[in-house]
């Protein structure tokens, strides 16, 4: 059977990789944040007896460079008070919460979250509640986490035993505000959403709220609220906010169903969203006459079956190889498209449909973790326009023609990939990175870094990999990194961790071979 063929030139780079796209989403949701990151009451010694932060869950975090983390939420910022989470914590109120049905004891907040951040070695990133809250709420809390100044809530962060500011960055105004009538997206999304809106009333309200947040503190970075990146309200909102914002968030979810090829090629309809986004910033720039960046916040995404994992009931995924491709999938988009997306926030960072799962006793990494990790530790740098070619003779082998999502969310993310754009078992991308040096004061090397992801489930290729002209690699020893097991429903749980990353060196000799349904990262050096 001939084989697909990968082409990468070290010349043709794209732009830099933002390690932002390798950020987290902590919500207050399920067991994310209580007995997720927050623990003061375990019995059994993971964690730190002053702060109550899981010492395990920190050192895993860690280990994945997050370099940003999204905070409150979800849908949960839509009721939130934050006022509620700050101060003594016995005279903390505890509130119903309407997006998850569950009650919030606000014994972790604004001062927990920035110190936690801070503990991580992550920058945090704050959303708005846009749903019952106020512009007075809101000038509040960037005041409370920014002001230097003798004012109300700079000084009541003081009092509460903080007395430098936190120059928090980044700021969302709000979250998925959007009233879509469809009913996979409310039965599935929205359902318990509060304070949904018409996407000209949201924009006319988050544009009055830009206004006001930057007189208060010019230098915060402000995202606006998308949707999917392909629907009305994006345009609409990018039509409306692009002058005022930094950011357009979208949002969007795979799955699988039981169908791999469908999880495994669900993201090559996020690839197509950001590409219809990056048009519409485009229109509207020329229409506002705008010359300042606007690029994509990806803000959640991730591989998630509402069905099998229902939001009120903690959304606790348990991810297979299958689902650990399909994260791989994801990230090779972002990388692809590094000139526009430069955040995006793996929905979520611990227990909620995430790579980290914790009991009392301890945690373990899901499939999902290890192209993540491999990913934020080796896929930085410059990206490069790789290419994948396919041979003439029987397509069907190395090219996928089916949907992108399954049925029962045809709806939201409708994807089928037409003739001119196929959609290839083989997915690649690839960075150009730069070493450091391993003498005092001398020049760091150069690296070729190529993640190579087998979407298929039973075909192996011989893969030859072709350089650029000014580069020759066949012959030498690299470094593979590989996340593979026979068996695609294969999982991982306590103490029995399945699906991992192994690492190996070969002699590379032109081509390479590539498993069925497997992912690995190669690692070239060049002069």
């Amino acid at each position: 059977m001939s084989s697909p063929t990968i082409h990468v030139d070290s010349a043709r780079i794209i732009d830099e990789v933002d390690p932002r796209i390798y950020s987290g989403f902590t919500e207050h949701m399920g067991r994310c944040i209580y007995g997720g990151i927050y623990d003061p009451k375990n019995e059994h010694g993971l964690s730190d007896p002053n702060t109550g932060y899981r010492l395990d869950v920190l050192e895993v975090l860690k280990d994945l460079r997050v370099p940003l983390v999204r905070y409150p939420g979800g849908n949960f910022v839509s009721t939130y008070r934050w006022q509620d989470g700050i101060g003594p914590k016995e005279s903390r109120p505890r509130r119903p919460e309407l997006a998850w049905l569950t009650e919030e004891s606000n014994q972790f907040g604004t001062d927990e979250f920035i110190q936690w951040c801070r503990t991580v070695g992550t920058e945090p990133f704050i959303c708005f509640n846009m749903g019952t809250g106020t512009l007075e709420d809101a000038l509040a809390w960037v005041e409370y986490c920014n002001s230097s100044s003798n004012t109300y809530y700079a000084n009541l962060r003081r009092k509460n035993g903080h007395e430098e500011p936190y120059n928090v960055k980044y700021w969302a105004l709000g979250h998925s505000s959007s009233s879509l009538q469809e009913p996979s997206l409310i039965r599935f999304f929205h359902r318990q959403r509060v304070g949904q809106m018409e996407s000209q009333d949201y924009s006319k309200k988050a544009y009055q709220w830009a206004k006001a947040l930057r007189l208060l503190d010019p230098s915060i970075q402000l995202i606006s609220c998308g949707e999917t990146g392909y629907a009305d309200w994006d345009d609409v909102i990018l039509r409306k906010l692009a002058p005022v914002v930094d950011y357009h968030s979208i949002h969007i979810y795979t799955v699988s169903q039981g169908q791999h090829a469908v999880n495994v090629m669900g993201p090559a309809a996020a690839e197509k969203a950001i590409e219809i986004t990056r048009s519409l910033i485009d229109l509207t720039k020329i229409q506002n006459n705008l010359s300042k960046p606007l690029t994509v916040c990806f803000d959640e995404w991730n591989v998630w079956d509402p069905v099998r994992a229902p939001g009120e009931k903690g959304a606790e995924e348990h991810y297979d190889l299958s689902d650990a491709l399909a994260v791989a999938a994801w990230l090779n988009v972002f990388v692809r498209k590094a000139d526009i997306v430069k955040i995006a926030c793996i929905a979520q960072s611990v227990n909620v449909i995430s790579p980290i799962i914790t009991s009392p006793t301890g945690l373990f990494r899901q499939t999902t973790y290890y192209p993540l990790h491999l990913f934020s530790n080796l896929m930085r740098g410059s990206s490069l326009d790789v290419y994948v070619t396919t041979p003439s003779g029987n397509p069907s082998s190395t090219i996928y023609t089916g949907p992108t999502v399954p049925k029962f969310v045809q709806d939201l993310t409708p994807h089928t990939p037409d003739s001119k754009k196929l959609t290839k078992f083989v997915d690649v991308s690839a960075v150009l990175a730069t070493t450091p040096s391993t003498t005092s004061g001398g020049p760091g090397g150069r690296e070729i870094r190529i993640a190579i992801l087998n979407k298929h489930e039973a075909e192996e290729y011989d893969i030859p990999i072709v350089f650029g002209r000014e580069v020759e690699l066949v012959g030498q020893e690299i470094d593979v990194y590989e996340v593979w097991h026979e068996n695609l429903k294969a999982t991982n749980w306590f103490g029995e961790e399945k699906v991992k990353t192994v690492k190996r060196k070969e002699k590379f000799e032109g081509v390479y071979r590539l498993k069925k349904h497997s992912f690995q990262i190669l690692v070239f050096t060049i002069a």
